[in-house]
């Protein structure tokens, strides 16, 4: 079972994430992240690598665009087992990353206010969140995906005792990303639907 090497990390909950983060450096793993994410870790004397450092381009349109790129996604979807795959992987100078832990922009508690406009709210639907965490799920055979901090404990502990997590462990997580994303973009069609074209400032 291949170790687990390198690790993404891109949060809106950080609870629990100097501990998780710690006991990663701790084994070896690389850290990629991202804004607030990366700094937090960082004030913790934890060291990251910026994803803009790890792709070679720079976070763009106002920070819309910082993991949508072939390094990150190409990173996480090769199958490790596929000799196409990794035979890509080595022309394209692609790294592996074996483990994802990302969870999304605030949309619900962003609509929750009364005075939020329509604008606020399509600046607090995330994009590449969703897009990590489905393209990590699919790929559960070798990556790990994390988007519930109370999972960490079991993450850690698993590592520990063989340099990665089973497969039935991979599989639960994979499966708790596609509820998490459904109930996202749910929420998100939920609450569009109410808007009332013809009122709405923002049309005028």
């Amino acid at each position: 079972m291949k170790k687990i090497e390198r690790a993404l990390i891109s949060l809106t909950d950080k609870s629990g994430i100097e501990g998780f983060a710690k006991e990663l450096q701790d084994m070896g793993v690389e850290i990629l992240s991202t804004g607030g994410t990366a700094k937090k870790m960082r004030d913790h004397g934890i060291k990251v690598v910026d994803v803009s450092e790890f792709t070679g381009f720079p976070e763009m349109l106002d920070g819309r665009v910082k993991t949508l790129h072939p390094m990150v996604h190409g990173g996480i979807l090769a199958q490790k087992t596929n000799p196409d795959h990794l035979a890509q992987m080595k022309k394209h100078g692609l790294q592996a990353i074996d483990l994802v832990a990302v969870n999304l922009y605030a949309f619900e508690q962003a609509v929750a206010d009364p005075n939020c406009r329509l604008e606020d709210a399509i600046e607090n639907i995330d994009i590449g969140g969703p897009t990590l965490l489905r393209a990590s799920a699919k790929n559960f055979q070798d990556v790990t995906v994390l988007v519930d901090p109370a999972d960490y404990p079991q993450v850690i502990a698993e590592m520990k005792k063989q340099g990665n997590t089973t497969l039935a462990t991979r599989f639960r997580l994979a499966a708790k990303v596609f509820a998490l994303t459904s109930k996202y973009d749910t929420a998100i069609s939920a609450w569009l639907a109410k808007v009332d074209v013809a009122s709405n400032p923002y049309f005028k």
